[in-house]
């Protein structure tokens, strides 16, 4: 399988943009804990072995692929999130995509381009494009994806000392059955997401 490369990043400076970003997310389908995104400038001729999406990466080398971008001040980054009260107010999509606009519109320099992984997201605050499969096509998603994903395993992790009969850290919030049992047994707690239907359905009273 191909790795990602930065044909879209030279695409958008040779149409004039002299600042292209990069952003990707983590924690769309979880029952519990925010939406994280990221968005993330490399600079020319940026290399880093084996950065490749996040989803095709083990736990440990994307916690020594976050720490490397984290440490390295050529990096331009910020990682931002959308909370569980966010995402039951407006959705998971509009959360998601708040998310993204409050990570780009916090770098610096502020990018005069953001190509962002999946669909288009309409009335982006700045300029965008969309990239399918974005994460493993693209190096700067590819790096937005594993701050992304980083960030928001570090968070289930504190939120698993906090509530440890839930198993956070093992299931970062998605709707495993141990999860799903935990749900059952103790009830939800405030970082569930009430709006999604498996959450929902649990809270509804036995009987008639």
């Amino acid at each position: 399988m191909s790795s990602p490369d930065m044909l879209a990043e030279q695409q958008a400076h040779e149409d004039g943009f002299a600042t292209v970003a990069g952003i990707d997310e983590a924690g769309r389908g979880p029952l519990a804990g925010p939406v994280v995104a990221a968005a993330v400038i490399l600079p020319d001729g940026y290399g880093l072995a084996g950065l490749n999406d996040s989803k095709q990466l083990s736990a440990k080398r994307r916690e020594t692929l976050y720490a490397a971008l984290m440490q390295d001040p050529r990096v331009k980054k910020n990682v931002a999130q959308a909370s569980v009260e966010e995402i039951d107010r407006m959705n998971i999509l509009r959360a998601t995509h708040l998310a993204m606009a409050r990570a780009a519109q916090a770098l610096s320099p502020l990018p005069q381009m953001c190509i962002i992984d999946g669909l288009p997201v309409p009335n982006f605050p700045l300029p965008s494009r969309n990239l399918v499969k974005g994460d493993a096509r693209c190096l700067s998603i590819a790096a937005a994806s594993i701050l992304a994903k980083v960030t928001r395993d570090h968070i289930m992790q504190e939120l698993d000392a906090q509530f440890p009969a839930y198993g956070f850290a093992r299931n970062a919030g998605y709707g495993t059955r141990e999860h799903l049992e935990a749900i059952r047994t103790h009830g939800i707690t405030v970082h569930h997401r009430r709006s999604f239907a498996p959450v929902a359905q649990m809270e509804l009273p036995l009987g008639l």
